[in-house]
């Protein structure tokens, strides 16, 4: 997304680490999920008032429908099929083909939602 619209910030990448498997391996949020709305954050801002604030909000809100529309949710342990916070889960992730076949199109689609929402809504 950064590269996307020209945004550099050695940061960025590192705020971002710990959503993998669902935040911290928890299963939760999917990382990709939640490193969109991060994105759209980044790039809409905050805003002024509680008017702007909530146009961003209703951003969010359009990615997480349409991300869920394509993906059915927008939680690892749910589109894995795996619960990554054991050891037994996350051998069986590493030795499976769920990242190929799961987690890099979740980013995918992520990533072509949120670039899509951001040009729709500039």
């Amino acid at each position: 997304m950064c590269q996307e619209f020209d945004i550099e910030n050695e940061i960025i990448p590192r705020i971002a680490s710990c959503f993998a498997g669902g935040i911290g391996n928890t299963g939760a949020v999917c990382g990709a999920v939640s490193g969109a709305v991060m994105a759209i954050g980044l790039k809409k801002e905050r805003g002024d008032t509680m008017e702007e604030m909530l146009r961003t909000l209703a951003v969010a809100q359009e990615f997480r429908r349409r991300f869920e529309a394509e993906m059915e949710t927008i939680n690892c342990r749910e589109l894995t099929g795996v619960d990554l916070s054991t050891p037994e889960g996350i051998k069986q992730l590493m030795g499976s083909d769920i990242p190929k076949t799961v987690c890099f199109p979740a980013v995918g689609v992520a990533y072509r939602l949120v670039v899509d929402l951001l040009k729709e809504t500039s």
